[in-house]
C-alpha cells in the first residue's frame, strides 16, 4: 500500500454505546442509536482530544458512528466527512440476533470464525477480499492527504482491519483485536511504516 512521506497520527476510535450493544445484539449493517451513556461516552472522548491537533475526523455512515462524531466535532469546532467505506463489515443472516444466542446455539461455527474469519467465514457475510479492498481504498487516501493528525469514527470490525493492514498481521487476526466503546487505538506513522502506541485506550478514564 503506497503512503506518502508524511508523518501522521491515526486516531482510531469506536462509536459510543449503542442500543443494540446494550441488549448484546449482533450489528454489522444494521444499526441503532445510542444510548444516553453513548453520548457521555462520546462527549468525554470529544475533551481528552482537544490537546491533539485533530484537523479532520471521518466516520462511518451508520448512526451509532455518526452520532459519535458529531459529538466530538462539536467539541473540536470540526465538520465530520462521511466515508462510506468504512462501513461496519456485513454479518449477512446473524445480524439482529443476540451475541449469546450465537454462541450457545451456533457455538462452534462462532468459534472458528472468531479464531480466523478468513478461513471460516460466517453464512452470506461480506466477501472478505471486498471488505479488504475497501479499508484499504480508505486507509490510502487517508495516508496520502496532507493532514498531520486525523479521528476516524468507525466500528470494531472496520477498525480492527485498519490495524491489521498497517502493522501486515492478516485479516485472520481481525478479531484477535478488541476495541470497547469509545476505545482508542492510535497508530503512529514515520520513517515508512506504521507503529501501534495504543490500542483500546478509554481515554476518559486517565491520561492519553
Amino acid at each position: 500500500m503506497h503512503i506518502a512521506s508524511l508523518n501522521k497520527n491515526l486516531y482510531l476510535l469506536r462509536h459510543a454505546q449503542s442500543e443494540f450493544n446494550e441488549k448484546g445484539i449482533f450489528q454489522g449493517r444494521l444499526d441503532s442509536d445510542l444510548t444516553p451513556l453513548g453520548f457521555v461516552q462520546a462527549r468525554l472522548s470529544a475533551q481528552e482530544l482537544t490537546d491533539k491537533g485533530i484537523e479532520v475526523i471521518y466516520s462511518s455512515p451508520q448512526r451509532r458512528a455518526y452520532k459519535t462524531a458529531l459529538t466530538i466535532a462539536d467539541v473540536l469546532g470540526l465538520r465530520v466527512v462521511v466515508d462510506e467505506r468504512i462501513r461496519e463489515m456485513s454479518f449477512g443472516e446473524y445480524e439482529g440476533r443476540s451475541f449469546w444466542e450465537l454462541l450457545e446455539r451456533e457455538g462452534e461455527l462462532f468459534r472458528r470464525w472468531l479464531s480466523n474469519p478468513l478461513r471460516n467465514p460466517l453464512p452470506t457475510q461480506e466477501d472478505m477480499e471486498s471488505f479488504r479492498d475497501r479499508v484499504e481504498s480508505f486507509l490510502r487516501d487517508v495516508m496520502g492527504s496532507q493532514h498531520r493528525n486525523v479521528l476516524v469514527v468507525a466500528h470494531g470490525g472496520t477498525l480492527h482491519a485498519m490495524v491489521c493492514l498497517s502493522l501486515g498481521l492478516g485479516l485472520e487476526n481481525l478479531w484477535n483485536i478488541h476495541l470497547d466503546n469509545t476505545g482508542f487505538a492510535l497508530l503512529k506513522y514515520s520513517s515508512g511504516r506504521f507503529e501501534l502506541k495504543h490500542l483500546n485506550k478509554l481515554c476518559h478514564g486517565g491520561a492519553f
